[in-house]
């Protein structure tokens, strides 16, 4: 009897009205949390298209001298927790470093086919979320080197300045291209100090190698953007070097195999690494086929092709250090 007088209690508490009620607020509140969802995978989205985590080459670019470094520094038996943080570091920087250059060229890349609908020049993102993900990458980089030793440390307040000052080069210098190697080499330096606390001699012929490097292929980069960069008056190496640009490149490519002969001569390298270095003259000399006609297609085909070259490198390195 009771049970039956608190279930019609119940039923008579709620008219039409209750249960209307509570239907529109259970509807607006799944609408509610269903446009958040969306809201917060677009913005998520949004900031890996601007970190360009869509286009991994940029990473692995960047990554290979860094192995290089490490391979050297440490014989082939680089510290595992060196290694995981200098390849974790390589993709969060890599990706700061796209984020502050989109925002560098906020006013430019609306005028360029290649980069009009990049987040920031879209409107996708605004200028001050921007740098929140810039200051948030950078952050979460430099906890990682906190794991390392104080030399190192020390090292990432240089690489950070250079990763957060090249994407302004491009206004001031015309060699823009020779700052983002210095800024890309910089992982070089570092990955000698953190495994052996030392700058030894080596670095420094590698790390020049990595700067001519980085000059040859975003030279290449640069080709392919060069009658937007003459219409909005940015600078580049493509510019600068004009008709005589492949030569340049040529003369460059032959000066970056020869510094990394001198880095395996220096280390008593063996016929693994010279053989991987041949490969990377061969696809040197493929690159230079490519960009032959300054077809802007082949041009980015070129660039692209550089992965391989580091790869080719590093494949020598790893050979040779594993046969020993």
């Amino acid at each position: 009897m009771t049970l039956h007088l608190i279930k019609t209690n119940i039923r008579t508490s709620f008219n039409a009205n209750d249960y209307n009620s509570i239907l529109t607020k259970s509807g607006v509140f799944i609408v509610a949390t269903t446009i958040k969802k969306e809201r917060l995978f677009d913005r998520t989205k949004q900031y890996m298209l601007l970190a360009r985590l869509d286009r991994p080459i940029g990473i692995l670019i960047l990554l290979w001298p860094a192995l290089w470094a490490l391979w050297i520094a440490s014989e082939g038996k680089p510290d595992p927790l060196v290694l995981i943080v200098f390849c974790l570091g390589v993709v969060l920087m890599r990706s700061a470093g796209c984020v502050i250059n989109d925002y560098a060229d906020r006013d430019f890349d609306p005028h360029v086919e290649r980069t009009k609908l990049r987040p920031i020049a879209a409107g996708k993102v605004e200028t001050k979320e921007a740098l929140i993900v810039f200051v948030t990458l950078c952050l979460c980089a430099f906890g990682l080197v906190l794991m390392l030793n104080a030399y190192t440390i020390f090292l990432s307040f240089g690489g950070a300045f250079l990763a957060a000052s090249y994407p302004f080069m491009k206004r001031y210098t015309q060699l823009p291209q020779a700052y983002l190697g210095i800024a890309f080499g910089w992982a070089v330096p570092m990955a000698f100090a953190a495994q052996q606390n030392n700058i030894p001699p080596v670095a420094w012929v590698m790390y020049l190698a990595v700067v001519l490097w980085a000059l040859v292929y975003d030279t290449m980069y640069a080709m392919v953007d060069k009658d937007d960069d003459l219409k909005i008056g940015v600078k580049s190496t493509a510019i600068l070097f004009g008709d005589y640009d492949r030569h340049i490149m040529a003369i460059l490519q032959l000066v970056i195999i020869g510094l990394l002969v001198k880095v395996g001569l220096m280390q008593q390298l063996s016929w693994p690494y010279y053989l991987g270095l041949t490969v990377a003259a061969g696809l040197s000399v493929y690159q230079q086929r490519l960009i032959f006609q300054r077809d802007k297609k082949r041009c980015f085909q070129a660039f692209l092709n550089n992965n391989w070259f580091g790869l080719a490198v590093f494949a020598g390195m790893l050979i040779d250090y594993s046969l020993r």
